[in-house]
């Protein structure tokens, strides 16, 4: 039990802005936090060392994170404020764009969609998100910016 207290206290303050950066909620990024080292308290004794302990972390709360978010079945809320002057019209176009984004990130496939998350949600480095994938920092920097042309892309399209 000592173990995961030490864990707790080194690593509390990056999970807990990772989550919050996940989230975008500071109530749900304390819950996925708690979530995060209650899953890793029971998986402890499996951390092999491959990576730095905060990345596993890291890892594990971007697990419990996207089951939250296939459960709720819903998207994540676009992280931007809306102007009160702006006309209803623009609202619903900005609110639009913003779906489709979403819904363009989600039609990523494999590990483009992960690393895009990690990457624009979490503020991960790219050196970390090379070592969650057992790969390099300019694996992770060049599967990033193909995720966003792949992105960029689907937007051109016409919609349909």
């Amino acid at each position: 039990m000592e173990t995961i207290e030490r864990v707790y206290r080194a690593y509390f303050t990056d999970v807990y802005r990772y989550c919050l950066k996940l989230c975008g909620n500071a109530d749900e990024a304390e819950e996925l936090t708690s979530d995060t080292f209650f899953k890793a308290m029971q998986k402890l004794d499996s951390f092999r060392g491959d990576c730095e302990l905060r990345v596993w972390l890291c890892q594990i709360a971007k697990n419990r994170y996207l089951s939250k978010q296939r459960r709720r079945k819903t998207e994540p809320i676009p992280d931007t404020l809306e102007d009160p002057a702006d006309s209803p019209e623009e609202l619903a176009t900005r609110a639009d764009e913003a779906a489709r984004i979403t819904q363009a990130v989600h039609r990523l496939d494999k590990p483009y969609k992960e690393v895009f998350l990690l990457r624009v949600y979490g503020e991960m480095p790219f050196e970390n998100i090379g070592k969650l994938f057992g790969k390099t920092a300019n694996w992770a920097c060049v599967t990033f910016h193909r995720a966003k042309a792949k992105i960029k892309t689907e937007l051109e399209e016409p919609k349909q």
